[in-house]
């Protein structure tokens, strides 16, 4: 697991039900766009998110419609045992000292 795939799993944890979309995503995970949109789709794949594109009127709204993104059961599952791993894994590799 990566690292900037983490730090998604940690903005999605973040409120597990709420839907978000790709853009405010990565803000909350401080990627850059172009880096967040491939994690999400991978995430979609595997199961661990569902989506939906919004309806807007595009022309009334001035600007593209949006995917929302949101957990699903599964996802919330695996995003925190991924988070609980790294977190163990990061504990392990630098331990402190005893004193």
């Amino acid at each position: 697991m990566t690292t900037p795939r983490l730090l998604v799993l940690r903005a999605l944890l973040a409120d597990p039900a709420q839907e978000r979309y790709g853009l405010e995503l990565a803000g909350a995970a401080g990627l850059e766009p172009g880096t967040i949109y491939p994690i999400l789709v991978a995430f979609e794949t595997a199961g661990w998110l569902s989506s939906r594109e919004e309806d807007v009127d595009v022309h009334a709204a001035g600007r593209p419609r949006r995917r929302y993104y949101r957990l699903t059961a599964a996802g919330e599952t695996a995003a925190r045992t991924a988070l609980d791993s790294a977190s163990a894994r990061r504990r392990t590799a630098n331990p402190r000292p005893a004193w």
